[in-house]
Formats: structure tokens, sequence, C-alpha cells
């Protein structure tokens, strides 16, 4: 983790409360995709061709609506997490907590979009179009969420380094 610079001219426990802010501010974002991707995945099952899906189909739906649902559980926690440690002096440990269940559901949101993707791709234009389409997006959210931020993360720490040599 970054050590703390003094920059900001914040205390610790101001450093907290925006750290908090700003992982609630991003929830919030991510937590309007899930819902309406968790939502759609409801209403499938209540549509007239879902019983024309095959074993493997009914399948990747089942999984795909546990893994969104699993995301919503994720995304929602730190509320729940910071409520029930409300004035306690725990700002730092909900902080912490908070992040390592956003960075858990990001990667259970990316398996839920990638097997939304396959079931519909899948049963629209056939099983191999459908897994080619599931690849795309499972390895678009790994270069977009995980590769891309460790590199503008290395980029950034050899620009300071860079900074800060004599």
């Amino acid at each position: 983790m970054e050590a703390y610079r003094p920059e900001r001219h914040e205390t610790p426990l101001e450093r907290d409360d925006r750290n908090f802010a700003e992982l609630l501010q991003e929830l919030r974002v991510i937590q309007t995709g899930v819902q309406i991707l968790f939502a759609f995945l409801l209403t499938l099952a209540f549509t007239p061709r879902f019983p024309e899906l095959d074993d493997v189909q009914r399948g990747t739906y089942v999984t795909t609506l546990l893994l969104s649902a699993l995301s919503a559980l994720l995304f929602t926690t730190p509320a729940v997490v910071h409520r029930v440690l409300f004035r306690r002096g725990a700002k730092r440990r909900v902080v912490e907590v908070s992040a390592r269940l956003a960075a858990a559901g990001l990667a259970v949101l990316g398996l839920s979009l990638t097997g939304a993707v396959l079931l519909v791709v899948g049963f629209v234009l056939g099983r191999g179009v459908g897994i080619v389409a599931g690849a795309a997006t499972f390895t678009a959210c790994v270069a977009l969420w995980a590769v891309l931020p460790w590199q503008v993360r290395r980029a950034h720490a050899r620009t300071r380094q860079g900074s800060q040599a004599p």
C-alpha cells in the first residue's frame, strides 16, 4: 500500500473519511449496473423462450444469476459494515474491509458479465460464437480492471521515483 503523503494536510481520520466517501461513490456507479444485470437475469426465466434452453445454457444461467447476486451482496456489504461499526472508531478498518469487498465484487461481476454474454450470444448466435464472445468479455474485464490499473500504477510509481531522484 502506498505510504501516506501529507500534501492534503488532512488528519488520518479525515483521510479515512475521504477514502470511504470515494469508495462509496465508486460503488454507487457500479451498483446500478449490477442491479440492471441482476434484474435482467431474473426476468429471463419468465420469458416464453426460456424453456428452449438446453442443460448447458440452464447451468450457465443459474451460475450467472448466482454470481450476479453475489456481486450485488459484495457491493452492498460496505454500507452494512459501516452501519454496524458506526461511531465505534473503526473507520480505518471499515475502509480496508470495504476496499477488499469492492475488489472481490469486481472479480465476481467480471464473471457475471462473462456468463451473461456467453448465455445471450450463445442462445442467439450459437454456442461457439457465445464462447468467443464470453472469452472476449472476460479478457476485456481483466484488461480494463486489472492490467490497465496495474500499468497506470507502475507508470505513476516510476514517475514519482524519477521526480524524487537527486
